[in-house]
């Protein structure tokens, strides 16, 4: 999972993430990685609208994010 993320913060690109909260529940977030220190990582949460610390070892999956580009008809 560790590769992954620091993949996703050398590309600068957006992950998203299925997270087990302290209390136990599965969220589904999309962030973007700043910076990996120890076993915990910071990213801006786009479900929070925030900067937000988590713990790489609550991570269940990383799938990069792919933008549908808007179409003009």
């Amino acid at each position: 999972m560790r590769e992954q993320l620091i993949k996703a913060m050398q590309r600068n690109q957006l992950v998203n993430m299925m997270y087990v909260a302290k209390d136990g529940s599965i969220t589904k977030r999309r962030v973007k990685v700043i910076k990996i220190v120890g076993d915990s990582f910071q990213a801006f949460c786009f479900t929070r609208h925030a900067k937000r610390t988590f713990l790489i070892s609550n991570v269940l999956a990383v799938i990069p994010f792919v933008s549908r580009g808007r179409e003009v008809v």
